[in-house]
């Protein structure tokens, strides 16, 4: 583990990535790429700002942004249009109970997001979205998410800005501290949540997944609450050199969640959901093969990390699949390539073994 904590102060210093003209035509084929009302440089522009406390009077770490008040009428207008526009093609009969109530901005991670708060004034109802700072290996992350989980991923680019839908969900820090020993969640419904969710991390090489990084779901269904694991950080997508940084079981913040989970897990359980995600993921690349294909063909001439992780990853994978296909592998784009090959290898050969490492499961 120790190996893992190390890459943890290296996420810190990620470089962003450019947006390849290869990536750029991808976004712009599949309505992606779009003309904004607002961009990222739009926003720099402020007067002042102030640090946002939450309930208990904790920093939060975002401040909120003040622009001059002769901007602000025409900031709004356009802020909620872009909210249209991510929420309903643009359809402007909303726009007239809508307005701009908040701007949030945070130095702190990669992409340093603007938080947008939008606010429908004939119910008070609020909702989020966030404008960042395009990076290459961000969009990817996003993309991927949106064709081979059960999450659809609701963003937009122009130039270096991209925009994203808020994802909804209980943030994993306090879903550990507050609502995991909830009585009305079932113990092994969150179990194979989680088993599923370290797989479609690990098979598409999205790292960093510490539970602030993600969030958990929780519908009420007509007999039992059912519960999701979602990704809402993927600028870790294919940067790091170390395996155990693509598994969130290796996490030391969520080994409460970890530890609680196997418990109620027998080995075969563990395998069984393995196999039924790498289905799901299987089925998921056959119904997008040629939009797939578009992306991981961008994604392979693209660079998003340093030879050297792309060395030290290969190895560890081809060590982990036991294969040298992934020794060939020249970029990460190689490597999530043959990643999600090993999938459609296990699934055509009947292989009943998982492709990642088992939790310290009981019995």
């Amino acid at each position: 583990m120790n190996d893992n904590y190390h890459d943890n102060f290296a996420t810190k210093k990620k470089p962003s990535y450019a947006i390849s003209p290869d990536l750029r035509a991808y976004l712009l084929q599949f309505d992606r790429e779009r003309r904004l009302p607002v961009t990222y440089h739009d926003l720099l522009d402020w007067q002042d700002t102030m640090p946002l406390y939450d309930s208990n009077g904790n920093d939060t770490l975002w401040q909120t942004v003040i622009y001059r008040p002769d901007e602000m009428p025409r900031l709004n207008r356009n802020l909620t249009m872009l909210y249209s526009i991510l929420k309903a093609e643009g359809e402007t009969s909303m726009l007239e109970h809508l307005y701009a109530d908040r701007i949030d901005y945070c130095a702190f991670g990669n992409s340093k997001p603007f938080r947008i708060r939008i606010v429908n004034a004939r119910n008070d109802n609020q909702d989020y979205y966030y404008i960042k700072l395009a990076d290459a290996s961000r969009v990817y992350g996003l993309e991927i998410e949106h064709l081979l989980s059960p999450n659809r991923m609701h963003y937009l680019t122009e130039q270096n800005t991209l925009v994203e839908e808020h994802v909804v969900g209980i943030p994993g820090d306090i879903f550990i501290e507050k609502w995991m020993h909830d009585p009305h969640i079932k113990k092994i419904r969150l179990a194979k949540e989680l088993v599923k969710f370290n797989e479609r991390c690990f098979v598409r090489l999205l790292g960093d997944m510490r539970p602030y990084n993600f969030v958990v779901d929780v519908t009420p269904d007509f007999e039992e609450v059912q519960i999701r694991i979602r990704s809402m950080d993927f600028d870790q997508q294919s940067y790091s050199g170390r395996k155990t940084f693509y598994l969130p079981q290796f996490f030391k913040d969520n080994l409460p969640l970890v530890t609680f989970c196997t418990a109620q897990l027998e080995p075969a359980s563990a395998r069984q959901y393995q196999r039924e995600e790498q289905s799901l993921i299987n089925r998921r690349m056959m119904l997008v093969r040629d939009r797939l294909t578009r992306l991981l063909s961008a994604m392979r001439l693209d660079k998003l990390s340093s030879p050297d992780k792309v060395l030290m990853l290969r190895e560890s994978l081809a060590d982990h699949y036991k294969t040298d296909l992934f020794l060939v592998c020249q970029s990460m784009g190689d490597l999530v390539t043959e990643s999600l090959e090993q999938i459609i290898r296990n699934i055509r050969s009947g292989n009943s073994g998982g492709s990642t490492p088992l939790f310290p499961l009981k019995g």
